[in-house]
């Protein structure tokens, strides 16, 4: 299993997020965490990246416990979390360069309309898919997505759904959590609800 957690819990202060959590998600597979705002889903993703200790339980990404600090964590894990940034003064394109250079692959292409403009200057859903273009063009064994979808048109949001079929097909464990029902529909080899 890629990702295997047991007995997981987060309480924050007096309120329990969610316990008693057992995942596990094989390489090729997809779990979309779903439920309404504030129940933890983000909480349970920032887990599994090592940002946020649990409460309770164990968690386990690529055999190891979960620490987004040490460079071989961050080779084998790709994130696309709620508070992931842009750096505004660079163009799609620079982005896409500069991980290329850090991950020493050959560069990705994508908003090609676009490629040319700074982030700051471009709309919400085109810096998105900025964003899941720079978690999905480096190599990754496990990709874990923050409500994709959001600021996604119609037509980005089924551009999302190939992406993910393409890291499925790849071999990544994906773990979103999202309220995009055709994410779950069409790419959730399984559903948790917190």
């Amino acid at each position: 299993m890629l990702i295997e957690t047991r007995g997981l819990g987060v309480s924050v202060g007096e309120t329990e997020l969610f316990s008693d959590l057992d995942l596990a998600v094989d390489a090729g597979e997809c779990v979309v965490v779903t439920g309404a705002n504030g129940v933890g889903k983000s909480t349970l993703l920032r887990c599994l990246y090592g940002t946020q200790q649990p409460t309770s339980g164990t968690v386990l990404v690529c055999g190891m416990p979960p620490d987004e600090r040490t460079a071989s964590f961050r080779r084998r894990v790709s994130v696309l979390m709620d508070d992931s940034a842009l750096f505004d003064e660079l163009t799609p394109r620079q982005h896409l360069d500069l991980l290329a250079r850090s991950f020493g692959i050959p560069p990705a292409t994508g908003l090609d309309d676009r490629a040319d403009v700074p982030a700051a200057d471009l709309s919400a859903g085109q810096r998105r898919r900025l964003l899941l273009l720079a978690a999905t063009a480096r190599p990754y064994e496990v990709l874990l997505l923050d409500e994709p979808e959001r600021a996604l048109d119609t037509a980005g949001r089924a551009w999302l759904t190939e992406l993910v079929d393409a890291a499925k097909a790849g071999g990544a464990a994906v773990v979103a959590a999202s309220h995009h029902a055709a994410l779950v529909d069409e790419v959730a080899d399984y559903l948790v609800e917190l």
